[in-house]
């Protein structure tokens, strides 16, 4: 089976503003004709028209006041609802990547850390969407119109400012490419602190009954520290890039009103296209120099909020690329894998070639397999021989370097993996028990499994008789209320559970049990098989007594088709 595909980069689809944000954009260019109809009025009270210059103008730039703030409340709820809901789409696609990969494959990030990225880091993308984004826009589009404005009633006050401006993205790109690798290495230190903290609660009991709870509490402060640490420094440079722009907007600022207030003196005449400044064109462009410059303050104000908006894009793109994907497929390969009712599959593997990632000695180099439809074999053989490795290649939860692998006739590839395992049933060595209750442990989420069917996969299992595995009744995160026989019954039942299944593939189902159990379980196992194709890894010889024939596995052995 071939490597599959990595789902694309989400930091692209965050690229553009949407409505809200374009809208928030206009409402900040309300200022314009605000700006001129105050300069109006100023130089209507100048010229001594008294205050019938300023009904008119007062009325106006009320209406347009009320305008700008419908339109920045309409964009700011637009926003913030578009970003929850990308966010929420963004969660869901991480997390079926994360449940659709591999449980072996060895890349994928530890739950502290994959929790941490889902539940906390995640959010930084509500202020980054919220607060970033439009402020991103009104920074690249506001300063164009605010700079024509006043170039049409001054060329050297618009030079001032075009100079000016492009020295504070130049400082603030600096200070930014600083600040985002501080926030990476911020989040870093969050996902290993999360992960940390979660290893030492899941061994809590153990940490009591070796009376360590005291060294651990002192280990978690030294971890933290570090995460204290990285916390202060993004908070440093984000107080430097705000001190970058106030610098030079306050100059860019000085400048040009000192400009304005030499040319209304007389001292300075020229820039203005060889006419003379009034009162209230020297007031509109002194009205518009701060605004000019105000899109790029509030973008450093948010300019922390890219950084750590960025930062937890890449955090949960880097969930979704470590992650094996199983993909889905057809429906027409959905038919053909899924074979003709009531038909068992026979399994064929050939020339396969296979070792762990990270490790050089190959588990399997060559190896060739056939199981007849219908057939029950035991894979034997030491531990590290690789019968777990054949389980999960059959599984198609590992990708083989080389080799083929078919059941039911049908080639297991990426195309054909996810309709395949809609025959396949799986029983691992440790069966994992969610926190839940008994049935919904039993119907692992199928939809076409109700309570009826769920009762009776119970009975065959042998689980009705025990009292804490009632359907109804609430089950610990890793099986706590049941004993390990009771663990494994239930996934017996798991399996008894599924309708399609003619495929089951099971790792040790006796191991670690008592006789007595390991009967019980290896009886309901070979009943549970009849008429389907079973592939069982045991070291258990009674169990590997009852199969057909017994497959041994080891360094050099291979089994050749009969």
């Amino acid at each position: 089976m071939a490597q599959h595909s990595h789902p694309r980069s989400p930091l692209k689809a965050f690229a553009s503003p949407d409505v809200g944000g374009v809208v928030q954009g206009a409402a900040a260019l309300l200022w314009l004709p605000q700006a001129a109809l105050l300069a109006m009025a100023v130089q209507g009270l100048a010229s001594g028209q008294g205050l019938r210059a300023v009904w008119l103008p007062a009325g106006a730039i009320l209406l347009l006041g009320l305008l700008r703030a419908a339109c920045e409340a309409w964009g700011a709820r637009r926003t913030f609802g578009r970003a929850r809901a990308r966010l929420s789409a963004l969660r869901a696609q991480t997390a079926e990547a994360l449940a659709g990969g591999s449980p072996l494959d060895r890349g994928r990030a530890p739950s502290g850390q994959a929790a941490s990225v889902l539940a906390e880091q995640a959010e930084a993308l509500v202020p980054y969407l919220v607060r970033y984004q439009p402020a991103r826009w009104r920074a690249t589009v506001v300063p164009v119109f605010i700079l024509g404005a006043v170039a049409c009633s001054s060329w050297v006050a618009a030079l001032v400012l075009l100079v000016a401006a492009p020295l504070i993205p130049i400082f603030m790109a600096i200070v930014g490419w600083r600040a985002k690798a501080a926030s990476e290495a911020q989040m870093v230190e969050m996902g290993s602190m999360n992960a940390f903290l979660l290893d030492r609660l899941r061994g809590l009991a153990t940490l009591r009954a070796l009376d360590a709870v005291d060294a651990t509490a002192h280990r978690l402060g030294d971890a933290a520290q570090p995460l204290r640490e990285r916390t202060m420094s993004v908070l440093r440079i984000a107080f430097l890039s705000s001190a970058v722009l106030e610098l030079f907007s306050a100059l860019g600022v000085a400048m040009v009103a000192a400009y304005v207030g030499f040319h209304l003196l007389g001292s300075l005449g020229f820039g203005t296209w060889g006419r003379t400044l009034s009162l209230g064109e020297g007031l509109f462009v002194l009205l518009l120099a701060p605004a000019f410059f105000e899109p790029l303050r509030e973008l450093s104000a948010v300019w922390h909020d890219r950084a750590a908006g960025e930062a937890a894009l890449q955090a949960l793109d880097g969930l979704q690329q470590n992650t094996l994907p199983l993909p889905g497929a057809s429906a027409s390969l959905k038919r053909a894998a899924t074979g003709a009712a009531g038909v068992a599959p026979a399994v064929a593997v050939h020339g396969l070639h296979f070792s762990w990632p990270g490790e050089t000695n190959p588990v399997f180099n060559g190896l060739e397999l056939r199981v007849a439809a219908g057939e029950h074999i035991a894979l034997a053989g030491p531990s590290g021989s690789g019968k777990t490795a054949l389980l999960s290649l059959l599984a198609g939860l590992v990708p083989a370097a080389r080799g083929e692998i078919s059941i039911g006739g049908v080639p297991l590839t990426d195309h054909t993996v996810a309709a395949l395992r809609q025959r396949m049933a799986w029983m691992g060595q440790a069966p994992h028990v969610f926190a839940g209750s008994v049935e919904a442990n039993v119907a692992l989420g199928r939809e076409d499994v109700g309570t009826p069917r769920v009762a009776e996969a119970m009975r065959f299992a042998s689980l009705d008789a025990v009292a804490q595995a009632h359907p109804g009744t609430a089950l610990g995160e890793g099986g706590r209320g049941l004993s390990g026989g009771e663990a494994v019954r239930l996934a017996l039942a798991r399996i008894a559970v599924h309708p399609h299944a003619d495929l089951l593939l099971v790792d040790e189902p006796t191991a670690h049990l008592d006789s007595e159990t390991a009967a019980r379980v290896a009886d309901a196992l070979v009943e549970l098989a009849r008429g389907k194709t079973l592939i069982v890894a045991t070291h258990d010889p009674v169990l590997a007594a009852r199969m057909d024939r017994v497959v041994s596995l080891g360094a050099e052995v291979m089994e050749k088709a009969a």
